[in-house]
């Protein structure tokens, strides 16, 4: 039940997004013919280059606005709606968004595309926060990282699968572009046949819910065992260490001591997700693969070597998880994205001189991607479920999907600006963006495998000027020993659980 919950989850969610990265940039052309036509049916005039350029950028550049939107709302839904309730009810924005973007041709309305786009920026910024809080919340602390993994193998299959479909054999075409948003409706379907019958996280049916009965089901499902005490028990101790077991609004959030400095960790590592360059990367995989003398028709076939690195990085990283952990994954991957980064500029600048210089640019680049998606392409999601209690959760989801969605409209407003001004030295500033990553994370994050929330809010005790006997550590004294029947106290087996 958890791998039903985690692929069927991330196809209707995470596979969405990752596709929606990558397929306006075959039929880009076809597009912005269709925009030019239009315009001339209405208006009986070609339009202008600055118009023309103008509708496109709003095209590609809503759908940050449409993730930021949905990321904002995250909070106010699942408070309603519960996790997978409000996975099942994102369905139908990707739903509505494939019908727009798909008919928008036929309708002879640019605005439908516009339209759309900003709605299917909706349900990634909706998908991107829920999902992996329902990943977290559903699955045992020892295979925690590698079910969260999910979230970015997905994303990555979806931005592979949008790079195949774009193909000119394929959908790549100026009679079927419209059918590669007609597919956004396949996986949204597929989540809404399967992710029913599936339980609701057992934590929020508990905690927020006080529905134990169903809390017990849903964990006997998940789990495929009867006994669930130590699960249930270890969500009570939980739910009673915190002060509170309403979600805290964003505001609460800001202004808990408790959580300060999981909250900055957040807030750098998300920052870093986007502001490490690798959006910028994309600006120039054509033009360093024409430098290297390969002809313009193949250029598709090749960029595929792109999207199928990802994919096969982050399943690597995702199966590696549990066995090295979190926090060395995240600043291999920033520490390598730096050093590729670094040869990457060398290599540009001689690129001119030297024949074969293109062709380590390329491998530098794919060292870049493979670099991203062994670890600051998914653990980012891992991480705001792992270091917030529950009641604190969605507050922070809602928080690191803002940082997330404005730090990617920041780097496709601000990069070609910096391209321009800096040419090939561009990289450089990702450089001291994933240096500034890694020191942070080495200096302030702990490893949060295999350890509970409640451990894992305790590590940062010192750090936040906390207690170290909160009501988490008292919880754990009151479970590991009891009173004798004359009155002393006698040590108990502690338990232990797998959650």
């Amino acid at each position: 039940s958890i791998l039903y919950a985690a692929f069927f989850g991330a196809l209707g969610s995470s596979f969405i997004y990752g596709y929606n990265l990558s397929v306006v940039n075959a039929p880009a052309l076809y597009i912005k013919a269709f925009y030019n036509k239009t315009w001339i049916e209405r208006y009986g005039e070609p339009i202008a280059a600055e118009t023309a350029t103008l509708l496109w950028s709003i095209t590609v550049s809503i759908f940050a606005i449409g993730g930021l939107l949905g990321a904002l709302s995250v909070s106010s839904i699942i408070r309603v709606l519960g996790r997978k309730g409000t996975l099942l009810l994102n369905n139908s924005f990707a739903i509505i968004a494939a019908l727009l973007l798909s008919l928008g041709e036929k309708a002879k309305s640019f605005e439908m595309l516009i339209i759309g786009r900003f709605i299917i920026g909706v349900d990634s910024g909706i998908a991107l926060s829920v999902l992996p809080m329902y990943l977290g919340e559903i699955t045992p602390r020892h295979i925690r990282g590698s079910i969260g993994q999910f979230n970015s193998i997905l994303i990555c299959l979806g931005v592979f699968t949008g790079q195949v479909l774009g193909l000119p054999e394929l959908l790549g075409q100026e009679s079927r572009w419209n059918y590669l948003f007609s597919f956004l409706a396949l996986p949204a379907t597929l989540q809404l046949c399967v992710l029913p019958f599936l339980p609701e996280s057992p934590r929020y049916l508990l905690m927020e819910r006080r529905n134990e009965a169903g809390a017990e089901r849903a964990f006997q499902r998940f789990l495929g065992k009867k006994d669930v005490s130590q699960e249930l028990e270890e969500v009570h101790a939980e739910a009673r260490a915190q002060d509170n077991l309403h979600s805290a609004s964003v505001l609460q959030l800001l202004k808990t001591p408790a959580v300060r400095w999981q909250l900055i960790t957040i807030i750098i590592t998300m920052a870093c997700y986007q502001l490490c360059g690798l959006n910028a990367i994309w600006y120039y995989t054509n033009g360093i693969l024409r430098e290297a003398g390969f002809a313009e028709n193949i250029l598709p076939y090749i960029t595929l070597s792109t999207g199928a690195i990802e994919t096969l990085a982050a399943i690597i990283s995702g199966l590696v998880i549990e066995r090295i952990g979190r926090k060395p994954l995240l600043i291999f991957g920033f520490s390598a994205m730096a050093v590729f980064f670094s040869l990457l500029t060398v290599f540009l600048n001689f690129q001119d001189s030297v024949s074969w210089m293109p062709y380590l640019s390329y491998i530098c680049i794919l060292a870049v991607i493979a670099s991203f998606c062994s670890g600051p392409g998914g653990i980012p999601f891992v991480l705001t479920g792992e270091l917030f209690e529950q009641s604190y959760r969605p507050a922070a989801f809602m928080i690191a999907g803002t940082v997330n969605w404005l730090s990617n409209f920041a780097v496709g407003l601000l990069f070609p600006f910096i391209q321009e001004k800096l040419q090939s030295f561009a990289f450089l500033v990702f450089v001291v963006v994933c240096i500034l990553g890694s020191i942070y994370l080495y200096l302030v994050l702990p490893e949060t495998k295999n350890k509970t929330f409640i451990d894992i809010s305790q590590s940062f005790s010192k750090i936040n000027k906390i207690p170290v006997s909160s009501p988490g550590h008292e919880m754990e004294l009151v479970l590991s020993i009891k009173p004798d029947m004359n009155g002393k106290v006698k040590h108990v087996a502690k338990m232990e659980s797998s959650f």
